[in-house]
């Protein structure tokens, strides 16, 4: 009842669509089609891109994991790495910001997570009670995927909502 209320108020509160971005081809490619299939102003999905509060989420890498710091001397170091991998972030969201403006796309939010990308798209989206998380995908054969693990495959198994999976197409010759 209150939400047929809020509806003809037209107060209804944005449903959230998570995208998670690590500034690799993958995620860009994965952010530009999910701006110009939802969001951009011409398209015939721009009308759902209204439905959506579109929130970018990068995962930080925590130091002393990211490069298996430990040890005598690890205390000097982590504050390099510390400070190299905010600058990292930093970048990647100002490419984010910079995708979306130059799609029309003025009220997305951005947000930095830390820790493995997995684990923070997941948290993310049952934090902001996410209805669709979009990843990129790189494409790895099987054999890499169980090696280096998968974050779409990860998220396909915990999260809550909707997963879109954006594959970049492979250049035909």
């Amino acid at each position: 009842m209150a939400e047929k209320e809020a509806d003809a108020a037209g107060d209804v509160e944005k449903k959230v669509m998570l995208v998670g971005f690590d500034d690799s081809d993958h995620s860009l490619y994965a952010l530009q089609w999910t701006l110009g299939h939802f969001f951009a102003g011409g398209s015939a999905g721009a009308a759902l891109g209204h439905k959506y509060k579109l929130v970018i989420v990068y995962a930080k890498p925590i130091p002393s994991i990211a490069f298996g710091i430990g040890g005598p001397g690890a205390a000097d170091v982590l504050p390099i790495v510390e400070s190299n991998l905010n600058k990292i972030a930093a970048r990647a969201i100002v490419t984010a910001r910079e995708l979306c403006v130059a799609n029309s796309v003025n009220d997305a939010e951005y947000e930095i997570g830390e820790g493995d990308a997995r684990n923070v798209l997941v948290d993310a989206a049952e934090r902001l009670h996410a209805e669709v998380l979009v990843v990129g995908s790189h494409g790895y054969g099987a054999v890499k995927r169980a090696v280096l693990g998968s974050v779409s495959d990860y998220c396909a198994h915990h999260v809550h909502c909707t997963l879109m999976i954006v594959k970049k197409p492979k250049l035909r010759h």
